[in-house]
């Protein structure tokens, strides 16, 4: 007898579209929900919002796209061809869906989009989720930022040329 392997959730159905002025309130509860620690603040997810440097993703429920799932924000510099992914949030609810691996996706497509050759990111060494998502689709560790959270943990930095 042969065992089962477990199944695995299906993918979810999102759109993904640039944030608006309309989604900053459930942006906000989407980082206090998503984050005990190192939340944006509101004005700052309104200034991403605005920002010509930077870009905020947001993906919206297939089935009701009044429900925002997740979001990601990229920062660039002018001059640079690297992209900086400052944060992916996904709803708590949402979990395991694979909405981080989309919304990484959207993000690389975005950085490219905008001429960008490499995306870097930071994780928290304690993220294994993070971590193996950011390993999976061929980012590569080249740092170690020692307390660089609130809470004192270390950050991974991560990059992958796009």
């Amino acid at each position: 007898m042969s065992a089962l392997a477990p199944a695995r959730p299906a993918v979810a159905a999102v759109t993904i579209r640039p944030a608006t002025l309309g989604d900053l309130d459930a942006l906000v509860a989407l980082e206090h929900a998503a984050f005990s620690s190192d939340r944006a603040e509101r004005r700052a997810i309104r200034h991403a919002i605005g920002s010509p440097s930077m870009s905020l993703l947001v993906a919206l429920d297939g089935g009701d796209t009044s429900i925002l799932v997740a979001a990601a924000t990229l920062e660039r510099r002018k001059g640079s061809l690297a992209c900086r992914l400052s944060s992916i949030a996904v709803s708590p609810g949402r979990a395991g869906q694979g909405l981080g691996g989309i919304m990484l996706d959207a993000a690389e497509a975005d950085a490219k989009a905008h001429g960008c050759t490499t995306l870097r990111l930071e994780v928290r060494a304690d993220n294994g989720a993070g971590i193996r998502l950011y390993e999976r689709h061929g980012y590569t560790r080249f740092a170690v930022l020692e307390e660089y959270y609130e809470d004192g943990m270390e950050a991974w930095r991560y990059e992958k040329a796009l």
